[in-house]
């Protein structure tokens, strides 16, 4: 039986493991493989791996063929806005602001996905399907999938690596102080900014229907 969603985040999405929380309070594992080809279980983890980089380290060849799935998939599916809809619950109204090519940080090494800022919640989606471990011990492949509702975000912040400040994450923080530690940008200041913008307006919103 799949573990409960934590009741403070909307459960979204069509998959069973879709996760409105923090990685690090899912007690899903992630399965690797080790140089024997044994497979080993990992915890999946919302803070950046101590024993990692926090680079992507799959070969060059590896990642091009990844990207061009992932514009692939995109074309197939009609934009990014379809694969929003498909993927996550759209509620009346909802808008789709903007949409970035990232990874996410866990103890298992980045995953990386799409990171969606819409008006009413920010969404993470893998690119590819994971070998996951329910509680019961059964292996179920699905994407990942992060959903954090604008109202419980309490703040979006820039931070970089102690030994390589070269290297910027953004990190989420819920309003419960959970963390969410995003990489791999492009441009991480136009991704902070944005996030930003959708935590203030989505606050000025609030406030505006609690006083009218």
């Amino acid at each position: 039986m799949i573990p409960q969603q934590m009741s403070c985040y909307s459960r979204t999405g069509k998959s069973p493991l879709n996760a409105g929380i923090p990685i690090c309070s899912f007690p899903q594992k992630r399965l690797l493989h080790n140089s024997q080809g044994q497979c080993q279980a990992m915890t999946l983890s919302n803070e950046p791996s101590k024993t990692r980089s926090l680079t992507f380290r799959h070969k060059i060849t590896e990642t091009v063929k990844g990207k061009l799935s992932l514009g692939a998939k995109i074309l197939q599916v009609g934009g990014v806005g379809n694969i929003f809809k498909l993927n996550f619950q759209v509620k009346e109204g909802e808008k789709l602001v903007k949409t970035f090519q990232c990874n996410l940080s866990t103890t298992a090494g980045p995953i990386a996905g799409l990171l969606f800022i819409s008006t009413e919640k920010v969404s993470f989606c893998s690119e590819r399907s994971l070998k996951l471990l329910s509680s019961n011990g059964k292996c179920v492949t699905t994407r990942y999938k992060v959903t954090i509702p604008l109202t419980k975000i309490k703040s979006v912040n820039e931070r970089q690596n102690v030994k390589k400040p070269s290297k910027k994450y953004v990190q989420v923080i819920t309003e419960d102080k959970f963390e969410f530690w995003f990489m791999g940008f492009i441009n991480h200041k136009r991704t902070l900014r944005y996030l930003q913008e959708a935590v203030s307006q989505n606050q000025c919103q609030l406030m505006l229907s609690q006083i009218l």
